[in-house]
């Protein structure tokens, strides 16, 4: 019989053997329970469609193939935003970090993290809906006090940037929405975000932007 206050966590990473491990060891911990667990975001969807149950914590890599950890993330954050993401990489530049922090992940840990870290990450997620380790918080402490500065690319989700990219062709924002298979309602969410976000009033303006951050070659 299962312990009715168990809290259901899903793993996502293509290291099978990794995750295999980090299985066993969530076990280990005692009130936590891994429902299942996916090679990548689309296994992910696919169990999300049989209905399978929902986990409150998913522990997510980045680098997967098929769809990464970051595509995953913004697709949680619009479609699951109940449940939290913890990140668990191997990457530990700034770049991802906030990229991902941005998206929606709720932490941020590295794979060589001591297991008692792990457990506590895993119930501060819980208790305050997010956890910083040292490293997060003096990053986003210097990017508030204008010492550190997110690259370009970390400031626009995945998706902004693939609409970015296709508005720097002839295609109308009707033809985009129907490439990113959208509607051109959401395309025209993006477009409004991003002038909001950078500042630019036109297309043109999107189109610099896009060429002097090289988001494309000309």
């Amino acid at each position: 019989m299962s312990v009715v206050n168990e809290h259901k966590i899903v793993i996502v990473d293509d290291h099978l053997l990794f995750a295999s491990s980090l299985e066993k060891l969530i076990h280990t911990f005692g009130g936590f329970k891994v429902l299942y667990k996916a090679g990548n975001g689309a296994e992910l969807q696919e169990h999300f469609e049989l209905n399978k149950p929902k986990p409150d914590i998913i522990l997510l890599d980045v680098n997967m193939p098929v769809m990464n950890g970051l595509e995953t993330v913004v697709w949680l954050t619009e479609t699951h935003p109940n449940i939290k993401v913890l990140v668990l990489s191997m990457e530990d530049d700034e770049d991802h970090i906030l990229k991902m922090i941005r998206s929606g992940a709720k932490g941020y840990l590295l794979k060589d993290i001591d297991p008692e870290n792990l457990k506590h990450a895993l119930l501060e997620v819980l208790q305050k809906g997010f956890y910083y380790t040292e490293k997060i918080n003096e990053i986003l402490l210097d990017i508030v006090q204008g010492k550190g500065k997110p690259s370009e690319k970390s400031l626009l989700k995945e998706n902004e940037i693939t609409f970015l990219k296709l508005a720097c062709t002839e295609k109308t924002y009707k033809e985009i929405a129907d490439i990113m298979c959208l509607s051109p309602k959401t395309i025209d969410g993006y477009r409004q975000e991003l002038f909001s976000k950078l500042n630019i009033k036109n297309r043109v303006g999107l189109v610099l932007y896009a060429i002097k951050n090289n988001f494309v070659d000309v």
